[in-house]
């Protein structure tokens, strides 16, 4: 087959529109198309009077060496289709009984690397210390609904991970050479996505849609031989210093006085696992602070992005509720950034620890909800701004998280602001035309009480910024929530070539809570990569 890339076309081309562009492009006559199909679609929307459909394909043709030798031989934007399926590298031998390997939590990473065991016949064990994905969705409702939270059930803990409670993105910006995402998407649309998501160009599923297909995987771990444990919170690891100084894990120890004997172990504990972080720089384990940011939500109404972004094409069915991604660099050497935007969704309460208040975003598939919002953050590093500790950026959360609980009354409601009285400087006393979406409630009050002083000042430089961009974005009744600390975790569990802890062997740091990714999808491709390795380990194992 022949992939070909990049084919525009008018937004509101007629049905047969693609397969004479293709037919034109290749230099044939009809008769020699013989099948085409769709490998991905997008939007183009930089000229909102004229916006165009972009289009990859794959197809096959009668003669394919000269089509492709007419078309440059390979180059340009005629190439053979890539293959695109996934190969385990490693698969245990028949019979193998050997130790299983265990994963520690069941996000997007614990997901995907206790499936690819098991599809390799490891038999993995996945230990969680939240509840099921059923159970969890109705803990969280309890925060946002009646303002209680369960420490152990929440947005951040429970089968799924945080991913569960957001928008669903499954698209990312890392490199993947081995088409690692692909093995991702496949998986999601056999455990029941649509299977547009192999081709969009940005995929999403929304929350309710994530909560069936979290199951479905499940049930197919378990159906190859794994295991899950669920409310089992790892309180310590039994680590083995050797004779000759080499440090190797042996097994957990849980909260409930149970052991578990484990020599390979998957560390995808998600970016808010605090305790897990502390515990593991007790007994030694390399780890070290790294950049993430802080900030607020910012929303507006959804039908403002959409006329700012798509013009008169603003509601067309092919291009849906509209995203945005802004940055703009600060005259005080910061930089204010935009981070999973949400179209048509809502702010949430994301907290995980008690008497601390932390936003986020969600939307569902059909992002129908009446507000857009984003993370408005602003970019720290650990020399400037929390120096001197591997953990030091934990506690910035916290203090932040801290402060924002009280300023929102000291029960689980945010602090929030208008736009225009954040600029001006002033505390907002109520909101105007955009409601704030966060639940169990906001509290109308001065952002400058919970916010550092540069990042006050860099975002009140970026919204006007921002407002050039998309019309709107700075209006006077658009509103912050806050805080937005957990935009990714602030340590890195550091690991060598062999995806082992540089300093203890055994421990496989992963995905976002490691400090290796950044959502669903890059979490997935990491919790395989990882995965990977501890196959090839367990094969060498005596």
């Amino acid at each position: 087959m022949l992939r070909l890339t990049e084919i525009k076309l008018p937004i509101d081309h007629p049905a047969d529109a693609l397969r004479e562009a293709v037919i034109a492009r290749l230099g044939i006559v009809d008769d020699d198309l013989m099948a085409l199909t769709i490998a991905r679609r997008a939007h183009d929307a930089r000229r909102k009077s004229a916006i165009l459909m972009v289009y990859n394909v794959d197809v096959e043709v009668r003669d394919e060496a000269a089509v492709l030798a007419h078309c440059g031989g390979g180059k340009g934007h005629v190439r053979p289709t890539p293959d695109t399926g996934y190969r385990p590298p490693i698969v245990a031998p028949t019979g193998w009984s050997g130790q299983r390997p265990v994963v520690i939590g069941a996000g997007p990473c614990g997901l995907f690397a206790g499936l690819i065991l098991a599809q390799a016949g490891f038999r993995p064990i996945i230990v969680e210390r939240g509840k099921v994905v059923r159970e969890r969705t109705k803990d969280t409702w309890g925060l946002w609904r009646r303002g209680v939270l369960d420490p152990e059930s929440n947005v951040q803990f429970g089968e799924g991970g945080a991913g569960t409670f957001s928008d669903g993105k499954l698209y990312s910006q890392i490199k993947d050479p081995c088409f690692l995402g692909r093995k991702v998407l496949e998986e999601f649309v056999k455990a029941g996505a649509p299977e547009e998501i192999l081709t969009e160009a940005h995929p999403h599923i929304g929350t309710f849609r994530l909560v069936s297909m979290v199951e479905s995987i499940r049930a197919t771990i378990e159906q190859l031989g794994g295991e899950y444990r669920f409310g089992q919170r790892v309180e310590d690891f039994d680590i083995e210093t050797r004779a000759d100084g080499e440090r190797h894990v042996r097994g957990l120890h849980f909260h409930d006085g149970g052991y578990l004997p484990a020599s390979h172990v998957v560390l995808a504990v998600g970016h808010s696992a605090r305790g897990t972080f502390q515990t593991l720089h007790d007994r030694g384990v390399h780890i070290e602070a790294k950049p993430f940011s802080i900030g607020v939500r910012i929303e507006h109404p959804q039908s403002w992005i959409d006329r700012a972004r798509f013009g008169a094409c603003a509601g067309h069915p092919d291009l849906g509720a509209a995203a945005y991604s802004l940055s703009h660099h600060c005259s005080n050497g910061r930089t204010v950034y935009s981070f999973c935007m949400c179209p048509g969704g809502r702010v949430v309460a994301a907290t995980s620890e008690e008497g601390r208040v932390v936003t986020n975003g969600m939307s569902q598939y059909s992002r129908a909800e009446f507000n857009a919002n984003s993370g408005l953050v602003v970019g720290i590093d650990p020399a400037p701004d929390y120096p001197g500790h591997p953990l030091a950026g934990l506690a910035l959360q916290r203090r932040l998280e801290d402060a924002a609980f009280i300023a929102g009354g000291s029960n689980y409601h945010a602090p929030g602001q208008r736009v225009g009285d954040f600029l001006a400087g002033r505390p907002s006393t109520a909101f105007g035309a955009v409601e704030p979406s966060y639940k169990p409630g906001v509290t109308p009050t001065d952002l400058v009480q919970v916010l550092p002083a540069f990042a006050v000042e860099a975002m009140r430089e970026a919204l006007p910024v921002f407002g050039r961009q998309i019309a709107r974005y700075d209006d006077p009744d658009a509103t912050m929530t806050g805080v937005e600390t957990r935009t990714s975790s602030p340590i890195r569990i550091t690991r060598g070539r062999d995806f082992q802890s540089l300093n203890t062997s055994g421990l496989f740091p992963a995905g976002e809570g490691a400090g290796y990714a950044g959502g669903i999808l890059s979490a997935g491709v990491d919790g395989i990569k990882v995965a990977e390795a501890v196959a090839n380990m367990l094969i060498q194992a005596p």
